[in-house]
């Protein structure tokens, strides 16, 4: 299985997850997601999945300064509306390393550990998502604007010929080389694309 190098170099988001505990799956309930890890899940490595990734990591950071995340105690608002833009891709990846979701995930074992209600949308907040403990309820808003970091300017025409059927096969890996490459800078310069507001 070929990806891109940097993919190795994204910190990781470490948890502990009382549920993998009580169910065997994981030693102590402790295990870590990876950037490939989410890169599997949605099918693809750009810049909202790369976004995504970046707000869990630093919410989670900010929630848990001196112990690891604990995995399905954390509540996500999103001020979309599940159906718009990118807000699904969004929170699917938020959903993959928080546990947190809105009606389909799991129900809980005799009153503990549902995380079905976990994830919130058409939230009224200011940010691109609020992340919240819900044994604390210590909230931190995160926000995402990878804006300053601008696309190849090859990848216009590139594309462009790409849905006209007319690009060759050199220049459809040059245009996904190019298009991991703004990826890879996001993360390079993740300080300057990711905020975090403690509520």
């Amino acid at each position: 299985m070929g990806y891109p190098n940097f993919f190795e170099t994204v910190e990781v988001i470490k948890v502990v997850d009382p549920l993998s505990n009580v169910l065997g799956a994981f030693e102590m309930g402790k295990y870590e997601f990876n950037y490939l890890d989410v890169v599997k899940l949605a099918g693809h490595s750009c810049p909202t999945v790369a976004g995504a990734y970046l707000i869990t990591l630093e919410a989670l950071k900010a929630l848990y300064p001196d112990e690891l995340a604990v995995r399905g105690e954390i509540k996500v608002e999103f001020k979309e509306d599940l159906e718009d833009g990118v807000a699904g891709v969004i929170s699917n990846v938020v959903s993959q390393i928080t546990g947190a979701t809105d009606r389909s995930g799991f129900k809980g074992l005799a009153g503990k550990f549902a995380r079905h209600s976990l994830m919130d949308f058409n939230a009224d907040i200011n940010a691109s998502a609020r992340f919240t403990r819900v044994d604390s309820d210590k909230s931190v808003d995160v926000f995402y604007d990878p804006s300053s970091i601008a696309p190849s300017p090859n990848m216009g025409p590139l594309m462009q010929k790409m849905m006209e059927g007319m690009a060759s096969q050199d220049e459809v890996k040059e245009f996904g080389n190019l298009w991991q490459d703004r990826v890879k800078r996001i993360f390079e310069n993740s300080a300057n694309v990711v905020s975090v507001v403690e509520v």
